[in-house]
C-alpha cells in the first residue's frame, strides 16, 4: 500500500507543476537546477539550511523542516517531517514542494537518492566552513528570488568575517583544547567549524594536526599539548561539569590562569548566519583569556 500511495502522489506532484518558463540556478555542490518559476514551497531537511533560507529571505516559503531547526525564532513554528536523517518521504510528496533543500554532508545518502528517484527538485546545500558561508546565502537566494535580501545579508556577513581576521592578525596566539564530549574525551580536527572560529579568534586548536572530525583524545595528550585555555562545548549545564575535571591539574596553564572557559551557544554546529555571531561571542571570551594570562608566569 505504502509504495503505491508514494506514486500516486508522485504523480499529484507533477500534475500539480503547470509548464512555464525556467528558472535556473546552481546549488552549493556546483549543480544546475532548473524550477519553472521561483519557488513558493520548500522542504528544509537541515537546521542550518533553514537558517540560511530565512536569512536569504525566504523563510516564510517553507512548509516543512526537521527537528533542531529553531533558528530564527520564526522556524520554531515550521512543521516537522523528522531529522536530518530520518523523513517521512510520503509528508514530503503530500507537501507537494518546488523544491527540497537537502544537505549534502548531514542527510543519507540513501535518502537523498531516493527524493530524487521520485522526481522531486532537490537543491544541496553544502556550507562547511564559515568561509563559504556568504557565497552559499547568495546562491540560495535564488530559490526564491529574493536575491536582494539574500546578497545584503551575505554582505554583511563577509563583513563580520573580514573584521574578526583583521582583529585576529593583532591578537597574542592562544593555543586551545576544544572540549565536545567528557567520556570518551572528544574534540574536533582542524577541518571543523570550531577550529576555524578559533584562527578567526586568533587562537590555534592543539589537536588541529588530525584529519578526523571528532577524534578521541587522552587526558595525558591534552596536558602534553600544554593548552593556554580549554574550552568546553556542549548545551547549557553540561560544559561546566565538564571543565571541573581540569581543575585537578593545578600545573595546566589553562587551569592556574583560570582559563577553563564553558562556551554553551550550539550555533557553531549548524554552520549557518548564527555561526558568525557564535564566533563573535567566542572571541570576546578568548580576549578575555589572554587578559588573565598576562598575569600568569609561564
Amino acid at each position: 500500500m505504502r509504495p503505491l500511495i508514494i506514486c500516486v502522489l508522485h504523480s499529484l506532484v507533477w500534475l500539480a507543476a503547470a509548464p512555464g518558463f525556467a528558472l535556473g540556478l546552481v546549488d552549493d555542490e556546483g549543480r544546475a537546477i532548473t524550477l519553472r518559476a521561483p519557488a513558493q514551497r520548500i522542504v528544509s531537511l537541515a537546521p542550518g539550511a533553514t537558517e540560511m533560507l530565512f536569512a536569504a529571505g525566504a523563510g516564510p516559503r517553507i512548509v516543512a523542516t526537521v527537528q533542531f531547526a529553531d533558528e530564527p525564532a520564526a522556524a520554531r513554528a515550521i512543521p516537522r517531517i523528522g531529522d536530518a536523517q530520518a523523513f517521512d518521504m510520503e509528508r514530503i510528496l503530500a507537501l507537494r514542494p518546488d523544491v527540497v533543500v537537502v544537505w549534502s554532508s548531514g542527510n543519507s545518502a540513501a535518502s537523498i537518492e531516493r527524493l530524487q528517484r521520485l522526481g522531486l527538485t532537490l537543491y544541496r546545500h553544502k556550507a562547511e566552513r564559515l568561509s563559504e558561508l556568504a557565497g552559499s546565502l547568495r546562491r540560495m537566494g535564488a530559490i526564491a528570488a529574493t536575491q536582494s535580501v539574500a546578497d545584503a545579508a551575505a554582505t554583511q556577513l563577509d563583513a563580520r568575517i573580514q573584521a574578526l581576521r583583521k582583529n585576529a592578525q593583532s591578537a597574542t596566539p592562544l593555543q586551545v583544547f576544544l572540549q565536545v564530549w567528557d567520556h570518551p574525551l572528544y574534540t574536533v580536527g582542524g577541518q571543523q567549524p570550531l577550529s576555524e572560529a578559533l584562527a578567526l579568534c586568533g587562537a590555534h586548536n592543539v589537536f588541529a594536526d588530525l584529519s578526523v572530525p571528532g577524534p578521541v583524545v587522552s587526558t595525558e595528550a591534552v596536558l602534553a599539548r600544554a593548552p593556554d585555555v580549554v574550552v568546553a562545548a556542549a548545551q547549557a549545564g553540561q560544559a561546566v561539569q565538564w571543565l571541573e575535571q581540569w581543575r585537578a591539574y593545578a600545573t595546566l596553564r589553562a587551569t592556574r590562569s583560570n582559563n577553563l572557559i564553558a562556551f554553551e551557544d550550539t550555533s557553531l554546529t549548524r554552520v549557518g548566519p548564527g555561526a558568525i555571531i557564535a564566533t563573535e561571542k567566542l572571541c570576546r571570551l578568548l580576549d578575555a583569556a589572554r587578559a588573565r594570562l598576562r598575569g600568569v608566569s609561564p
